[in-house]
């Protein structure tokens, strides 16, 4: 809960409270955070102290000063730095929207029991974005005032149509010919259908790639299903091709947990390894498109897959101890919004939500979406996250929209209830999207939400493990820093 109590004494001096909120610990300690993440644990008894304004403790006294808990009369100096601070955490609302997703078909020759995007034959044709859409969205996307644009190209499988691809890399290069951004391009595929050709043009244009790989050949082939059942070794094989001729770091993977992950994340964390990837996301299966289906079939819950994050975690701590790096994405962003005064703008874990602000999502029709997951929605017939349409709306409208603004404000999560009050608050983020396919409403019911529950277990791990393991704490101090 937040305290907001307006003053105390200490050693006849009166202390004015700074906005602080709390969270009992099992073992007895209770962890305080300021209004901008900033944290102190503190034992029952110099709890209770602070809780009925009777600090006496110079020491603690001390502590709770240096972390912008309390302040003495008159003391300007606190506010002005959490002000900073504040203000420095929200600077990316100014340059908002840096990411922008083009969906350029829904085609695709895997057939993955998780889809998200519910995916069409390959014979689908209708399903692919027209040279006119491409045009429009790439227009659309330089509208943004963000100083950097990032370019991603979704599926469906992106390289089934590759003549968007290049159409949108070279529209966006010699538009920005006069703009100047700094401009970024990402293929998110599977990766089957690279051939010399795409290489080709990646390279000319400074294209990355994104990959799925989810493990072990028998746990990545049964979940991602292609004919020839030979999916791991054709991703392997085109990543071994990229970083020949790309380089190494040109290339990254995500997983995704299913059910039949669930024990076997060390050797998940090795298959990366193995595959020179020193960086792996133990990410759960989200509640879109397909996967919406399995989830009722195949079910784990919220402590299934925190189990399977904590073993995956330790294994990892441990392998850094013995020499090995590798580093949990996740977990890397949550430690730079706890550990520094950076936002690492994951759309996830933002407050205003990252919905439109932090990305948009041009579809293969036309339609523009607040998010990926929102267009994930819409093929399932919730259109609730549809922004507008290309060739119909502006910008402004598109950004105006009570389709962006309602959701936006009714999460924030510094007035939601439960959230308002919570000490993890500064680490964590509004996820209206998420909210309204579980529960119906941008906010849900905090007690019954996954998406609290899993961020609460996540956010308890690392700062158990960072106040009682140094080995952790210089790792984790790295991580955020990076």
């Amino acid at each position: 809960m937040r305290d907001r109590i307006p003053a105390a004494t200490a050693g006849g001096r009166q202390l004015q409270f700074l906005p602080l909120r709390f969270e009992r610990w099992d073992d007895g300690r209770v962890l305080l955070t300021n209004m901008v993440g900033e944290h102190l644990f503190v034992d029952g008894p110099e709890f209770e102290a602070l809780s009925q304004r009777r600090l006496t403790d110079p020491a603690l006294i001390r502590r709770l000063r240096a972390k912008h808990l309390v302040r003495l009369p008159g003391e300007q100096l606190p506010v002005d730095l959490l002000a900073v601070k504040y203000r420095t955490q929200h600077q990316r609302l100014a340059d908002s929207t840096s990411l922008h997703l083009f969906v350029v078909t829904l085609r695709c020759e895997h057939s993955c029991a998780y889809c998200q995007v519910s995916r069409r034959n390959l014979a689908h044709t209708g399903f692919d974005m027209t040279p006119e859409t491409a045009r429009a969205a790439v227009s659309m996307a330089f509208r943004s005032p963000s100083p950097r644009l990032k370019f991603e190209f979704q599926g469906g499988e992106p390289l089934l149509n590759m003549p968007a691809v290049r159409l949108v890399v070279e529209e966006a290069e010699r538009i920005n010919g006069t703009e100047g951004r700094r401009l970024a391009f990402v293929i998110a595929s599977n990766l089957a259908l690279l051939d010399d050709e795409v290489l080709a043009f990646a390279q000319r244009h400074d294209v990355s790639f994104s990959t799925s790989l989810d493990g072990p050949e028998d746990l990545h082939n049964r979940n991602r299903p292609r004919p020839g059942r030979d999916s791991r070794q054709r991703t392997l094989t085109a990543v071994a091709h990229i970083r020949e001729q790309l380089g190494h770091d040109r290339v990254s993977a995500l997983m995704t947990t299913t059910a039949g992950s669930l024990g076997r994340v060390r050797e998940i964390i090795d298959s990366y390894l193995e595959n020179g990837f020193r960086h792996i996301f133990l990410r759960p299966v989200s509640p879109y498109g397909f996967a919406r289906r399995l989830s009722r079939r195949r079910a784990y819950d919220v402590d299934a897959w925190a189990d399977f994050y904590t073993e995956g975690m330790e294994y990892i701590l441990e392998l850094n101890a013995r020499g090995v790096p590798v580093v949990e994405t996740y977990s890397a962003i949550v430690l730079k919004k706890m550990l520094t005064n950076d936002s690492p703008g994951y759309v996830d874990l933002t407050s205003p939500a990252g919905i439109g602000i932090g990305a948009l999502v041009y579809n293969y029709d036309g339609a523009v979406y607040a998010s990926d997951e929102g267009r994930m929605l819409a093929e399932s017939g919730d259109f609730t996250f549809r922004l507008g349409q290309l060739g119909q709306d502006s910008y402004a409208d598109l950004m105006t929209s009570a389709a962006l603004l309602d959701p936006l404000e009714e999460s924030y999560t510094g007035s939601v209830p439960m959230c308002c009050d919570c000490a993890f608050e500064r680490y964590c983020g509004a996820d209206p999207v998420f909210h309204h396919t579980t529960a119906g409403d941008p906010v849900g019911r905090k007690p019954e939400s996954a998406f609290c529950r899993r961020n609460k277990a996540v956010f308890r791990f690392l700062l158990d493990r960072y106040t009682s393991d140094p080995h952790a704490r210089e790792l984790f101090r790295a991580w955020a820093a990076r």
